[in-house]
């Protein structure tokens, strides 16, 4: 059976870098479940149309990881029949064999609930903007504001709010390095059988 990885957390924690990382180190497939979401918002026009016929295409968009579309997937992931449009594909994509890692921010409490293994990476809102603000090479005090803006959104909404999964590990990356922080992810699914 394959083996499910559920990475969840907010924007620049680290989470996209280490679910890469790791599916890399297992040789599972990966799915930035974010670029769903911000291909949708980023195809304008109606949200749950956009989200209904969306083609892999979509998802290699030169202007997905602009701060623009990461608001525009924000605000198109609290609309109920964008995210019911996107469910389905998310969760045959997460029984892919050998085994599948999904990062995004409801991965192991809607999404995948019965993954054998869920990761709650978080930072602090500082170490989140400065990464963010040399990613995109933009101004750090307006990053930080964007994204508090979007994690609260995002923890508010009515449907599939961002919190962490009651069996998720909590990986703070803060005080990490991208190698320590991959490591120790490494090590947690090996110890859960990955």
């Amino acid at each position: 059976m394959p083996f499910t990885i559920a990475i969840d957390g907010p924007a620049a924690s680290g989470k996209g870098t280490i679910a890469r990382a790791l599916a890399q180190a297992l040789g599972f497939q990966h799915l930035d479940t974010g670029l769903l979401y911000r291909a949708v918002g980023a195809l304008g026009g109606d949200p749950v149309a956009a989200a209904r016929g969306l083609a892999p295409g979509d998802l290699a968009r030169d202007d997905l990881r602009t701060a623009e579309a990461g608001q525009a997937a924000s605000r198109v992931a609290a609309i109920p029949e964008v995210r019911a449009a996107l469910v389905d594909f998310q969760r045959r994509f997460a029984r892919a064999e050998p085994g599948a890692v999904l990062d995004g921010r409801d991965i192991g409490t809607v999404i995948c609930p019965e993954a054998e293994l869920k990761l709650y990476v978080t930072a602090s809102d500082d170490v989140r903007a400065r990464r963010r603000a040399l990613e995109l090479q933009a101004d750090e005090t307006t990053i930080l504001a964007e994204l508090r803006e979007r994690d609260a959104r995002d923890a508010a909404r009515d449907v599939a709010p961002m919190r962490p999964a009651e069996d998720a590990l909590l990986l703070d990356t803060s005080d990490m390095s991208i190698e320590q922080a991959v490591a120790r992810a490494i090590a947690a699914a090996r110890r859960a059988g990955a």
